[in-house]
């Protein structure tokens, strides 16, 4: 049987698989990511370790380095990761846990588009948890090219405090994920 290629169609990928992230202490990357995603590691090989949080093999590895050198601020590279939870309360109930642990968000912001707050790993890696603000993606890109949008991009900073103590009084979630709900 002969099979055809097509070099001339753009294809896309059917996922995003995974990011590899260079760490200086694996050991401490690894418990870091367990406590704050529930990830499980699949294979551990001293100076290599991969883990995942759902159905695919592994969402993130490890390689450790001895590179002790800072990046400096702002250069160019990766900036942060991003994982959604489901719902609001997952969110706040993630951010509560690690609050009690003593792990803290560096940057509370409602996008528009998202509730997001933004934490640090053991070596400095942004690692946004955030939730979708609009039930689908037409409508989160609907706002994306809203001029609303348009005139703040960046977002609405918000205390993740308040905001959780009004989800447990039982105050709309419409009204919660509106940007500027808890400032």
């Amino acid at each position: 049987m002969t099979r055809k290629l097509n070099p001339t169609s753009l294809i896309r990928p059917v996922r995003f698989a995974h990011i590899v992230l260079q760490v200086r202490d694996i050991e401490r990357s690894i418990a870091w990511y367990q406590t704050v995603l529930g990830m499980e590691t699949v294979h551990h090989a001293g100076v290599i370790a991969f883990m995942t949080f759902d159905e695919e093999h592994h969402r993130i590895a490890f390689l450790e380095t001895q590179v002790e050198a800072e990046c400096p601020k702002g250069a160019p590279g990766l900036d942060h990761l991003a994982y959604t939870f489901n719902d609001l309360g997952q969110l706040l109930s993630t951010f509560v846990r690690l609050k009690d642990l003593d792990i803290h968000p560096y940057w509370q912001i409602n996008h528009g588009p998202t509730t997001s707050l933004y934490y640090r790993d053991p070596d400095e890696n942004g690692v946004e948890l955030q939730i979708d603000n609009f039930a689908t993606a037409d409508e989160l890109k609907g706002w994306m090219r809203s001029d609303e949008f348009k005139a703040n991009p960046i977002g609405v900073p918000f205390d993740a405090d308040k905001l959780a103590a009004r989800y447990q009084a039982g105050d709309s979630i419409d009204e919660l994920l509106a940007q500027g709900a808890t400032s």
